[in-house]
């Protein structure tokens, strides 16, 4: 008897360890296309719109599409409506209102389509006949607050290299315009998750957004949005590329000091006196003063009231025990004399310590 459940086990081990292994399904389905308007069937007396269309199935790898997320534009961004197996849905809305719809199809694991465009449709009671209109009175109008619900304009020509200055993708677009007056416009990015999500709202006709992959490429596209909240037909989508922006200046530090040259030639000989000031705020404990000689025939031979050597055209001088501190507004006196080839021009460049000093 053992011996027989040996076998047997050993029989199923072998099965089960020769099943090939499946990867996950992680391929999404194609985009939904062919958008068209649906209207949807007669519904007399019903006191509310439907905006419904219909568009073409979606495709997948891996098998059937599970179901497809019909997602509709209002003032505070896009908003799942419904979801649906079938290839046409709807939302309620107000009559004669149009109302911006895009799909996106998800498969049996759940990988989302990347979004349909967009489609603007106009929400109606259904296809039913129009009645033969019949004469009757005139009624008098009765006083009614004025309600506003136009929609400002499509934002047009949205464009890509018209802001430099930030790092991310900065674009512009051309203002839109409404009876009242727009009040901000909503950024929407094409995520290849989520579909349109908000990437920021701004009053100006640009936008710039920061924390995307430099050299990549994001899909934008911009809603106008005025007080009443009515929202525009979004912008035509466009691509834009994220940029590295410019580089941020350093800051060039003040001076504390500032060095005066002066100097008189003679055959090939030269005298250089010069004053060196502390116009800091703190005392200088110990210093080095560098400059470099325009001329390669210049050289110092002797020098006072410092340490001098040069190494090629530059020239190093550094404190005496006696005159180390600088105190804040002193002066220190110093020079050389030297040789030169000819020419004997000033040095146009001064450091102390590695600080630019001013020229005097």
């Amino acid at each position: 008897m053992k011996a027989r459940l040996a076998l047997i086990a050993g029989a199923l081990l072998a099965i089960t360890g020769s099943l090939p292994a499946y990867a996950a399904d992680t391929t999404p389905p194609t985009r939904p296309t062919g958008l068209i308007p649906c209207p949807p069937p007669s519904a007399p007396g019903q006191q509310y719109g439907y905006a419904s269309i219909c568009w073409q199935p979606a495709t997948d790898d891996a098998g059937p599409i599970a179901k497809y997320e019909l997602y509709v534009l209002e003032a505070t961004g896009f908003r799942l409506a419904t979801t649906t197996t079938g290839t046409i849905a709807g939302t309620t809305g107000v009559r004669g209102r149009g109302y911006t719809l895009y799909v996106m199809a998800v498969d049996l694991s759940g990988n989302r389509s990347a979004p349909s465009d967009f489609i603007t449709v106009t929400a109606s009671t259904g296809m039913q006949p129009s009645p033969t209109p019949t004469p009757s009175p005139i009624p008098t109008p009765s006083p009614s607050p004025i309600v506003d619900e136009t929609p400002p304009s499509q934002p047009a020509n949205v464009r890509d290299n018209c802001v430099f200055d930030f790092p991310g993708a900065g674009f512009c677009w051309n203002a839109s315009t409404d009876d009242v007056g727009v009040t901000a416009y909503d950024v929407y990015r094409e995520s290849p998750l989520y579909g349109w999500v908000k990437a920021g709202t701004t009053t100006q006709t640009f936008f710039i957004e920061t924390g995307l992959v430099t050299g990549q490429y994001y899909n934008y596209t911009v809603v106008a949005r005025d007080a009443a909240g009515n929202v525009s037909r979004p912008s035509a989508v466009t691509p834009v590329l994220a940029r590295p922006g410019f580089p941020t200046p350093t800051p060039t530090p003040p001076t504390t000091c500032e060095v005066t040259y002066n100097t008189s030639g003679w055959g090939a000989g030269m005298s250089s006196w010069m004053t060196l000031k502390n116009t800091g705020t703190t005392p200088v404990a110990a210093w080095t003063l560098r400059f470099t000689f325009p001329d390669a025939g210049q050289e110092v031979t002797q020098g006072y009231s410092a340490t001098w050597s040069q190494a090629g055209p530059a020239v190093t001088a550094a404190n005496l025990p006696w005159n180390a501190e600088i105190r804040p507004g002193a002066v220190v006196h110093l020079g050389f004399t030297g040789a030169h080839a000819g020419a004997n021009p000033k040095p146009s460049a001064f450091t102390l310590n590695g600080s630019e000093c001013a020229v005097g």
